[in-house]
């Protein structure tokens, strides 16, 4: 795979796929917590709800961090948003 540093799946996980039945042939593991989860209601994710006073958000449906082609994505979401650290 070009550029190979975009893509890590780790089949020997104990959470392995850790959303059911997504149907992808490429399960990227690279991100697996999502570096976009602090962004809240504005990562671009496909997220259910964020709990009360923003404590936590349901992201079981989104696969974004998990799709091999979501890397430039994620990078320039990150970019553009690193001042609020």
């Amino acid at each position: 795979m070009e550029a190979s540093y975009k893509f890590y799946e780790n089949k020997s996980c104990q959470f392995y796929p850790c959303h059911e039945k997504t149907g992808m042939d490429n399960f990227n593991c690279m991100f697996c917590f999502c570096p976009l989860y602090f962004l809240g209601d504005k990562c671009g994710g496909n997220f259910d709800r964020i709990g009360e006073n923003g404590s936590i958000k349901d992201c079981s449906r989104c696969l974004i961090p998990h799709m091999p082609q979501s890397y430039e994505f994620i990078m320039k979401k990150i970019g553009d948003n690193i001042e609020q650290f």
